[in-house]
């Protein structure tokens, strides 16, 4: 059990916590958007709850997201993780200026500061310091993960594809996040989950730039569907399915309120 709570909690890292940032476009800006999401492990263990935020003004947009284990989950692995991704937006690209994470796991806390310069540089400041430092090379140009799957979210609203690459470093691993069109599937009633309908499936690999013992523990690919539901057809992610080396792991959207939306999908 212990071995199926760490891998979820690193499929987070990797994919799930940011990827349920959800996107506004510039005849929403202003808006605020806010989301409650439930991942379920094996077995159908339902293991964390995710909230995010999402404020974006002219030019500008923010990212808030928090979560925590939940159920038998919580009692193996007692986790809280609050992370805040601020940037500029330069046309349909957002830009990161600042990111902050922490994170208290079983009474032990870690905290990650990135700050980003306009010529790619990146300075991050790590407590506990990683074991194996990143070399400067690779983590220049990089983005934070809240920010690059935002980058993904505002994509597939504005011209419907997921075909995108974006290198990423969230202060302790460095890794590209590889994004492919999977097509438009039809979604039905899933354990509990009431969309029913089309919706853009965007298929996701993480590939490690750097010699990392997480690769044997994070969710290495899996896919995410979108679907309009807020004001203006603008998409959102409803669903994920991450592969693990123990099995599926699954993310849902229980619970939307933004533009034009207010939405309970689960209790």
């Amino acid at each position: 059990m212990m071995q199926a709570i760490d891998i979820v909690r690193q499929s987070l890292s990797a994919a799930l916590l940011s990827a349920m940032c959800f996107t506004t476009s510039p005849t929403l800006a202003a808006d605020r958007i806010s989301t409650r999401v439930e991942v379920f492990g094996p077995l159908g263990i339902h293991v964390l709850t995710l909230r995010t935020v999402v404020d974006e003004s002219p030019g500008r947009y923010a990212l808030t997201i928090d979560y925590e284990t939940v159920g038998l989950a919580e009692l193996v692995a007692d986790q809280r993780s609050h992370a805040q991704a601020t940037g500029r937006i330069d046309g349909v690209l957002a830009i990161p200026e600042l990111f902050r994470a922490e994170t208290r796991r079983n009474g032990t806390e870690f905290r990650d500061r990135l700050q980003y310069g306009r010529n790619g540089e990146v300075t991050a400041d790590s407590t506990p310091s990683p074991e194996t430092p990143i070399a400067e090379a690779l983590v220049r140009g990089t983005v934070d993960n809240l920010t690059a799957h935002f980058r993904l979210d505002r994509q597939v609203s504005a011209k419907k594809t997921c075909a995108l690459m974006v290198a990423v470093f969230d202060g302790r691993h460095r890794y590209d996040l590889l994004f492919a069109d999977a097509g438009v599937e039809t979604l039905t009633n899933d354990s509990g989950q009431e969309f029913d309908g089309p919706a853009i499936a965007c298929r996701m690999r993480r590939q490690l730039r750097e010699a990392d013992s997480s690769e044997v523990e994070g969710a290495r690919q899996g896919t995410i569907w979108y679907a309009p539901l807020l004001a203006g057809g603008i998409a959102v992610p409803i669903r994920m399915t991450l592969e693990t080396q123990i099995g599926t792991v699954r993310g849902f959207l229980a619970e939307l309120h933004g533009p034009g939306s207010d939405l309970l999908l689960l209790k």
